[in-house]
């Protein structure tokens, strides 16, 4: 019985051919873990690549939302600041047909109207003049400066001879009416240009009320302001007939000098366009 440990003495000739065969099979070995190792280094390098890749492409997609993001916020804000500043609250003066000095005209709901020249009721009379629209929008600080959807402004004027309707013109109820805000916050009216009367700039008066049925109890007040007009439109109404006596009654006053708007009256100085041939449009947005 031949016995394995016999191959050791078969002679140097055998030995150095089976160290041959081994350094074959160890160099065979060697040639198949190179590739392998070049292959798992292949897949490696593809996988990292893919990695940095959808890395880039993900941080790159972030920082663009992000800063999208941030823009449309900054855009948002800086819409907001603009109207931060709550229209000062000023007098109702002494005619307001409120109700709270004298006469109500609140208390009838044909008072909610968007053409205030003439008289309803038991009134009567309509107010003559240069023909002008006002148009008021109402945004609300509560609400990030949301146009106030639905809410009520009460609005009120002088007519061309500086005289109020239910007061100094005690027989007309002209020249007093309520609307009720668009989804824009706007309330429009026609009218007529006020006159000017002695001792005050041309003005408008407003409240403005969380609802029409607010308005119409004279309940809630948001706030109670004025419009100022400017200057040159008013010098140009008051050149046209009827309106003599507010030439002389705006020279006498100024901006500076009256005593509502002299301590500032840049939330109450209304933009206006238009003619005396074609009508005036008088507009004002306020935040309440």
């Amino acid at each position: 019985m031949e016995h394995e440990h016999d191959d050791w003495d078969r002679g140097l000739a055998f030995d150095m051919q089976r160290m041959m065969h081994r350094r074959g099979a160890l160099k065979a070995l060697a040639g198949a873990g190179a590739l392998a190792f070049l292959a798992a280094c292949g897949k490696e390098s593809t996988s990292a690549t893919t990695t940095a890749g959808s890395t880039a492409s993900t941080t790159a997609s972030t920082t663009a939302g992000t800063t999208a993001t941030t823009a449309a916020t900054t855009a948002a804000t800086s819409g907001a600041l603009e109207c931060t500043t709550v229209v000062p609250e000023e007098t109702a003066g002494p005619y307001p047909g409120d109700g709270s000095n004298g006469p109500d005209i609140l208390a009838d709901p044909a008072v909610v109207r968007s053409d205030i020249t003439g008289s309803f009721g038991d009134y009567t009379g309509t107010a003559t003049g240069v023909a002008t629209t006002i148009s008021l929008t109402v945004l609300d600080s509560s609400n990030g400066c949301a146009p106030l959807a639905s809410g009520a402004v009460y609005l009120w004027h002088a007519d061309k001879d500086g005289h109020y309707s239910m007061y100094t013109a005690p027989d007309a109820n002209y020249l007093r009416g309520v609307g009720e805000a668009d989804a824009n916050g706007m309330v429009t009216f026609r009218t007529i240009w006020p006159g000017c009367y002695d001792g005050r700039w041309p003005h408008i008066h407003f409240e403005v009320y969380p609802s029409i049925d607010d308005a119409l109890a004279a309940a809630n007040t948001i706030t109670t302001s004025q419009i100022a007009l400017p200057e040159a439109e008013c010098q140009t109404v008051y050149a046209t007939s009827g309106y003599e006596s507010s030439v002389s009654n705006l020279g006498r006053t100024s901006l500076e000098s009256d005593n509502v708007f002299r301590d500032g009256w840049e939330q109450e100085l209304a933009t206006v366009t238009g003619s005396n041939d074609a009508g005036w449009t008088v507009s004002l947005t306020i935040t309440v």
